[in-house]
């Protein structure tokens, strides 16, 4: 991954109090991450740092739109996301982010980089199974639904043939009941 400036925010010339940083997302943002699970993405967020004396508190909030396909018909289709999380930045001795809702920053630093933060955020927000809208409600025409009914019509024509059944083996049936 490459870091980029874009996602540095800069905290130690910025007063006590909260401050406000808004980033647009895009699929250039998810190239950097070598990310390649959707085609586009168009996602607005919203990070607001919390300064204190002597920890910060980032909150952030995003809502969009990606490009995936669809899971069951393979037809793509721009699924809307949102989410938040908030994250408590300390400041220790060594760097560590092995807890996802504190991160420990060396007492020197001057900046904190939240590209890790948003990126996992967008991805987590996308649920596993992605079914297009138009699977739901009906509306949808592709290619596979369209197979699909073909094939449930003729389960159903093969059913009925099933259940008509030869004279001769319902005479043999009776001889197993009549024991």
């Amino acid at each position: 991954m490459k870091v980029s400036n874009e996602y540095l925010i800069p905290f130690i010339g910025l007063k006590l109090g909260k401050h406000q940083f808004d980033y647009q997302i895009d699929k250039t943002f998810f190239d950097r991450f070598e990310y390649d699970e959707f085609e586009s993405c168009n996602v607005k967020v919203d990070v607001v740092l919390d300064k204190k004396s002597t920890m910060l508190e980032l909150h952030f909030k995003h809502k969009g739109t990606v490009h995936v396909p669809c899971d069951l018909t393979g037809e793509p289709f721009d699924l809307p996301i949102k989410g938040k999380i908030n994250v408590v930045v300390q400041f220790g001795d060594a760097f560590n982010n092995e807890n996802e809702e504190l991160l420990i920053l060396p007492h020197g630093e001057h900046q904190v980089d939240v590209s890790q933060y948003i990126y996992e955020m967008i991805v987590l927000s996308i649920p596993l199974k992605r079914i297009h809208p138009g699977v739901k409600d009906g509306t949808l025409k592709s290619e596979a639904i369209e197979k699909l009914q073909e094939l449930t019509v003729k389960a159903k024509k093969e059913e009925t043939k099933s259940e008509e059944t030869d004279p001769r083996w319902d005479q043999l049936k009776k001889l197993l009941t009549d024991k």
